[in-house]
């Protein structure tokens, strides 16, 4: 039985919770499971989600050696990419300086995104999360201010949508940091 599949099963992952926490895919976690050695950045990823040496994970020499040495195949897709959760919290924490104007709120993290070239689709949602929020909220300060119910109100309104905009924010940084996901986010991404 390869390594792999001795060590998911002692740490009581099936291969797609294992898949989800090192961002490969399940197929790539079956090939080698049923026998591809894995190499390079697959190996280092799988080691660091399992916490064990990278060696634990190779296949014995001595068996290794009998069998025919497949090419690891080269499926290196975005979301393979490690998540820099750091950085996520930096790009989610950004549009806290302009929460007060929704339209350009989604600037900060957006330009962060392009120069750091951190594409993951937690970042993308992120993203998506604000310009939802971008398009709400102006259209929430519409509709009360059609309504002509006084400057206090429409104030109130205006304070209020940052405030919301505020902890969504904010709680989402609290979740990347506990769990390293979104907490607060859409069932679409719009990038």
């Amino acid at each position: 039985m390869p390594e792999l599949k001795k060590i998911r099963e002692l740490k009581n992952l099936t291969q797609e919770e294992l898949a989800e926490k090192s961002g490969l895919s399940v197929r790539t976690i079956q090939r080698i499971e049923a026998g591809v050695q894995p190499k390079g950045y697959t190996l280092k990823v799988l080691a660091l989600s399992l916490d064990v040496p990278e060696r634990d994970l190779r296949i014995p020499e001595i068996q290794f050696q009998q069998e025919t040495e497949v090419e690891e195949i080269p499926e290196i897709a975005e979301k393979e990419k490690p998540v820099n959760f750091t950085l996520v919290k930096l790009i989610n924490l950004s549009s806290i300086p302009l929460a007060w104007f929704p339209v350009a709120n989604v600037l900060p993290p957006l330009l962060i995104m392009l120069f750091t070239k951190e594409k993951s689709p937690i970042v993308k949602q992120i993203i998506s999360l604000q310009v939802f929020l971008a398009i709400i909220s102006p259209v929430v300060f519409m509709i009360t201010a059609l309504f002509k119910p006084g400057h206090s109100v429409v104030l109130a309104v205006m304070i209020l949508l940052v405030l919301i905009n505020i902890y969504i924010i904010l709680r989402n940084a609290y979740h990347i940091d506990r769990k390293g996901e979104l907490y607060y986010k859409l069932n679409f991404s719009i990038l």
